[in-house]
């Protein structure tokens, strides 16, 4: 068993979801949100780079000493499986680790909308999951692709660095590829994917150009992929994408994807008030003939009111998600308005109010 094992059962233990590990720094877990100060002693440069190289593959040391960043899976068997990063740092060697759950919650666990379980089984499109780092993104699409994997016979790629969740197949093939050790980049990835008779292709990260111009191309074509952005809400997420792009190509790029995605889901997870835990609110968009039309048309700003009349397809704004949350008092009003996006729609319920909006 190695050094660390320990931590990461103490961790499971408490229901942490984030191991921090700094050099000449006591342990911290991420708990609900909140980073707490685990009772252990500092680790020293030497003895903490020791513990971690311990665990880290020998190719991934290498990429480490070179760039200073390395990403990785770690699995304890029958505990969970780990999402490691190490990173060069003031005082020395740093890593988090982000505990991935070896069973998978489905749509029904997590009570996800009936809007997000529709955009799993479509047959074709590109539909994206945003929100910050630490906001259950990864939960979500594990739970989408495990509806999809109970209720579709169908071949499931997901291209991620690293793996997370692991699909064992069901009525569909599952097949996981992590870049870096089963294939080069997340684009050399989608090109061969596209020669590897997919339905579903599940992009664990849309970082650039190139991976992002792939994964339209791959959604135009007759596939539905699954991609993730750190963008805030719908409207930013589709700007976003369009902006990455070089100016002379917009024009033609907001045409793609006004035809080939089809949902954007936003989501942040709020603490609880009621129970110990945190709980994900969601914006959905439901790309209709109406909203490809403002996308077409440069009119992304008009969006949020699609989402308020566009209910009857499942859509959802993200304040109208907090304040049900906050009506059922799983939250409280503070977190609501620090969360929301309209802040006067939050106001009467706070006990001070600020003065400027």
């Amino acid at each position: 068993m190695a050094k660390i094992d320990a931590l990461f059962k103490l961790m499971n233990e408490q229901g942490a979801s984030d191991l921090h590990l700094i050099s000449g720094s006591q342990p911290f877990f991420r708990i609900h949100g909140d980073m707490e100060q685990v009772d252990h002693k500092s680790f020293e440069n030497d003895e903490l780079k020791d513990m971690l190289y311990e665990i880290a593959p020998d190719n991934k040391k290498k990429i480490f000493e070179e760039t200073g960043d390395v990403d990785f899976a770690y699995e304890i068997t029958g505990l969970a499986r780990y999402r490691a990063n190490f990173f060069q740092q003031r005082w020395g060697i740093g890593a988090v680790f982000r505990e991935i759950p070896s069973q998978i919650l489905t749509a029904e666990q997590l009570d996800l909308p009936g809007g997000i379980t529709k955009l799993a089984m479509l047959h074709e499109g590109m539909v994206l999951v945003t929100g910050p780092t630490g906001s259950g993104k990864s939960t979500t699409l594990a739970a989408m692709i495990d509806h999809i994997n109970k209720n579709k016979k169908c071949h499931i790629i997901t291209v991620e660095d690293p793996v997370e969740f692991i699909h064992k197949g069901q009525s569909s093939v599952v097949n996981h590829r992590e870049v870096g050790v089963h294939t080069k980049s997340f684009k050399s990835a989608l090109r061969g994917a596209l020669r590897e008779d997919p339905d579903i292709i599940l992009v664990g990260e849309m970082r650039d150009l190139e991976t992002i111009a792939l994964a339209l191309e791959a959604a135009s074509t007759g596939h539905l992929v699954f991609g993730t952005l750190h963008t805030q809400n719908a409207t930013k997420t589709i700007d976003r994408i369009i902006d990455v792009f070089p100016a002379h190509q917009q024009a033609q790029i907001r045409t793609s994807v006004s035809e080939s995605l089809k949902g954007v889901v936003a989501q942040k997870l709020l603490k609880r008030i009621d129970k110990k835990g945190r709980v994900a609110v969601f914006e959905i968009l439901m790309v209709t003939s109406a909203v490809s039309n403002l996308i077409r048309e440069s009119k992304t700003f008009q969006i949020p009111s699609a989402i308020q009349t566009g209910k009857k397809y499942g859509m959802q704004s993200l304040d109208d998600a907090i304040l049900a949350e906050l009506k059922e008092k799983k939250i409280s009003p503070e977190d609501a308005y620090d969360k929301g996006i309209v802040k006067d729609r939050f106001t009467s319920f706070l006990k001070n109010p600020p003065e400027f909006i």
